[in-house]
């Protein structure tokens, strides 16, 4: 069985001519010999030592703003794992990355499996065009990105974002996962999808 450890990076994330200081969420989910990567955030070397000398399976992009991807091309190098992105999401990822493209697509209901735990691409857009969720029954768990956090969905104010778009991959993706599933996120703390469903009503009346 997969294990899940949290390593917290530090950067940019920077859109539409604005900068902004974050902290990322980078999940390693993997067993003693082999892992993925959800989200190669800001700092390549601090992902590569948190690996312990795992096998890198593949670096999986929950989206392509450049802070769940800066790092990326660097642990690929470092590793020889595959970036898989999207292929909804590769004008924002050329954006960051212009003479360096993924490896790989990722699709709605692929599966990628490490460390004999099966876990399903779920595309949620709304937050980017090429969004993704990743489902692990097994674990009970979902890598939401920012498509969820706890308290709401992901921002839809800048460009390639939509909220009504957002609310339906929450309703139908996310919502309809089991209540006591925990939702990891992409930056904050996690959360579960039974503690989220009860406000979808009121983000839909706030919108965003």
């Amino acid at each position: 069985m997969s294990r899940v450890d949290r390593l917290i990076t530090s950067g940019t994330f920077a859109l539409d001519g604005g900068v902004w200081d974050v902290d990322n969420n980078v999940w390693i989910v993997g067993d003693d010999t082999e892992a993925i990567v959800i989200d190669a955030a800001h700092d390549a070397e601090a992902i590569e030592a948190a690996l312990g000398g795992r096998t890198l399976r593949a670096i999986v992009c929950t989206h392509a703003h450049n802070d769940h991807i800066d790092a990326a091309p660097a642990l690929a190098a470092a590793t020889g794992a595959p970036v898989l992105l999207h292929p909804d999401d590769l004008p924002l990822w050329r954006q960051t990355h212009p003479d360096r493209a993924p490896d790989g697509p990722l699709a709605d209901g692929q599966s990628l499996t490490v460390g004999g735990t099966e876990l399903t691409v779920l595309h949620t857009p709304g937050h980017a065009p090429g969004a993704v969720c990743l489902y692990a029954p097994a674990l009970s768990t979902v890598f939401t990105g920012d498509t969820l956090f706890a308290g709401g969905p992901g921002a839809t104010g800048r460009s390639f974002s939509h909220f009504p778009t957002i609310v339906d991959s929450i309703r139908e993706r996310l919502l309809t996962l089991p209540p006591d599933t925990t939702v990891l996120t992409g930056h904050g703390d996690a959360t579960t999808i039974g503690a989220e469903a009860p406000a979808l009503d009121e983000w839909i009346r706030r919108g965003h």
